[in-house]
């Protein structure tokens, strides 16, 4: 999400949506990002189960879960550092110790935590790349499962070491698995900024065609209007 990175987006946009296979355009993105705001949120969260990732740009982290069946809201955030009440603008000097979170409230009667894992990684663009996501590099980037329990840890824990076992990537997973300290809420205009800033060459170029991949493998897991592959 830096400027130089958004200044790449514009030159590489054509590249980035053929690649993606994307199937909806622009005008049709705006019109499901929008759905997204489309009815109200739970008044009361603590009812709801928590899961806490960091896998790159948080815009990216937070609509994707957001359109997976059985997740009632995403935060976006920052994790990881010992630097108290971060910022943007901070984190993004790659010297806070924090990355860019996404703390998920979901109802664990229609999803599992095992799910959410299957769906942080099948969504990541290369989960071996270390300090960084496709074209966002830096400690503040990197991925991150925070567990909150010892089960969360032991889930995650076996979820890498069996995704290794598979040979499917040349190079070891690169999240790691560390204990959640705290979640800091980011700045209001981070919140459900996809939704209505698709005329941003980074959301339209790289974040929603990235969302979409993952949507168009899975239509089963996506909610009703919230699908950027297929428009529904």
């Amino acid at each position: 999400m830096k400027t130089i990175t958004i200044i790449a987006c514009v030159v590489l946009t054509s590249f980035v949506l053929f690649s993606c296979g994307q199937s909806v355009q622009r005008p049709k993105q705006s019109v499901i990002a929008r759905k997204y705001s489309d009815g109200d949120k739970p008044a009361d969260l603590s009812k709801y189960s928590q899961a806490t990732f960091a896998a790159g740009c948080f815009w990216h982290e937070e609509t994707l879960f957001e359109s997976i069946k059985g997740v009632a809201e995403v935060v976006s955030g920052y994790a990881g550092g010992d630097t108290e009440h971060p910022t943007y603008e901070s984190i993004e000097t790659g010297t806070t110790g924090h990355a860019e979170t996404v703390n998920i409230y979901y109802d664990s009667s229609k999803i599992s935590y095992p799910q959410l894992l299957d769906i942080y990684f099948a969504a990541m663009e290369d989960p071996t790349q270390v300090n960084g996501q496709g074209p966002d590099h830096g400690t503040q980037y990197r991925s991150i499962v925070f567990y909150r329990n010892a089960a969360e840890k032991n889930m995650a824990q076996d979820y890498i070491k069996k995704l290794n076992a598979t040979g499917k990537y040349n190079n070891p997973i690169a999240a790691t698995v560390d204990p959640l300290t705290k979640f800091w809420e980011a700045e209001d205009y981070h919140q459900d900024y996809i939704n209505t800033h698709t005329e941003n060459p980074y959301v339209s170029g790289v974040s929603i065609p990235d969302i979409q991949h993952y949507q168009q493998r899975h239509p089963e897991m996506i909610k009703p209007g919230r699908n950027f592959a297929t428009g529904k």
